[in-house]
């Protein structure tokens, strides 16, 4: 069996792949977070608003000023299921990358496996060959 193995290359190619997908995926679920807070914020910042007014005046800039918040929050709302989307489709593409990965970083534990269980055989004929001398050596001399 060679000693390298063989699907090294690859293995870094699908490593990189993976890591790739994970800054993808953290850039989303970042997106949708800042998405989320700027929808609690608007929010806020809408309930914050005065119930009474004084005058045909100030409800009138308070009804354009609530009408104006929801079409945000309509629009925000819009962005963060979009953003939502890009972030499922970001998890879904690190998932593959990852499973991918696995695969070959798997063989490669076993290919390693089995270079160790070979280097120990080896090794154990090796003393067993000293130790097979050592008492063919006293039998002659005795």
């Amino acid at each position: 069996m060679s000693r390298a193995f063989r699907l090294a290359g690859l293995l870094r190619l699908r490593e990189s792949q993976e890591a790739q997908a994970a800054g993808k995926l953290a850039a989303a679920n970042s997106g949708l977070r800042d998405g989320h807070e700027r929808v609690n914020r608007l929010r806020a910042r809408a309930e914050a608003m005065p119930m009474e007014v004084d005058g045909v005046e100030a409800l009138q800039a308070v009804a354009a000023v609530r009408a104006s918040t929801r079409g945000m929050l309509l629009e925000l709302d819009s962005l963060v299921e979009s953003l939502a989307e890009e972030a499922d489709a970001a998890r879904d593409g690190y998932r593959l990358a990852r499973r991918d990965a696995l695969v070959l970083q798997k063989l490669g534990e076993r290919h390693q496996a089995v270079l160790t269980a070979e280097d120990l055989a080896r090794e154990q004929a090796a003393l067993d060959e000293v130790a097979s001398r050592s008492r063919r050596g006293k039998d002659h001399r005795s």
